[in-house]
């Protein structure tokens, strides 16, 4: 049975206080979760002390780290390692958002070496990816992703995937209130399956956690996650706010 997960990424947002209140409320009502469920934040760095502290205390809240350098020390001013994050018990990380794509020109080669130290430090990586708006509407949407995903992750063996989770994010359609339908997304994903199962076989894909990111609100929720070959969402702007944020984690069914 796969694992359904929403995870949170805050981006560049809250300060310590707010970091603090948000974690607080959110584990307050989390509970328990069925066997399969994860929800998870990924705070910014500067608070991810704060954040684990308080999630070691609940029940079912996971903490992720939201980039690593792929080295594991070194003269590299501002960055964290991998090391760093598990002496924090920090277990996930977020690698290759569109927005490191963009903003800091993350390519597929470094993509692949972040990867490879992270996996090195035992540390799951949810992996994301996705077409910007002209690659869809010319129809390079299913190469584009194929790519992203062949160049970053298809060196790595069977045994390595039990500890990648996909996060399918079609780029125009973050922060912009635009979002693929359900069908839209629910064929890109069973796409992405389709494409990990021809390279890793049936055991793999069937195994592999694919998240959908594109602007997922309390009100559409559940008919994406109601899809298929959608395991869950990775949440932006919906993950700041207490209430939003729980009404999509109670639409992981």
């Amino acid at each position: 049975m796969r694992n359904r997960i929403v995870a949170g990424n805050w981006k560049m947002n809250l300060d310590h206080a707010q970091a603090k209140t948000l974690t607080q409320e959110i584990a307050q009502v989390l509970g328990d979760l069925p066997q399969n469920q994860r929800v998870m934040v990924c705070p910014p760095s500067i608070h991810l002390n704060t954040v684990a502290a308080i999630a070691s205390e609940a029940d079912g809240l996971e903490v992720g780290a939201q980039n690593m350098h792929q080295a594991a020390s070194g003269a590299y001013t501002g960055e964290i390692s991998a090391g760093m994050l598990k002496s924090y018990d920090i277990h996930s990380v977020l690698l290759g958002h569109s927005e490191r794509r963009e903003y800091f020109h993350e390519d597929s080669a470094l993509l692949r070496q972040k990867v490879d130290a992270a996996l090195e430090n035992s540390l799951e990586v949810i992996f994301c990816f996705g077409e910007q708006l002209a690659q869809r509407e010319n129809d390079t949407h299913f190469e584009v992703v194929s790519a992203q995903l062949k160049d970053a992750l298809f060196h790595l063996t069977a045994d390595q995937w039990s500890k990648i989770v996909l996060a399918y994010e079609p780029v125009w359609a973050i922060g912009t209130g635009r979002t693929a339908t359900p069908e839209q997304a629910q064929e890109m994903h069973a796409h992405i399956r389709s494409f990990v199962r021809d390279q890793y076989g049936d055991s793999c894909a069937d195994q592999l956690s694919i998240l959908y990111g594109g602007s997922v609100k309390p009100n559409n929720a559940a008919e994406i996650f109601g899809q298929p070959d959608v395991d869950g969402g990775l949440i932006g702007g919906a993950s700041l706010k207490t209430e939003d944020f729980l009404a999509i984690v109670a639409a992981m069914k």
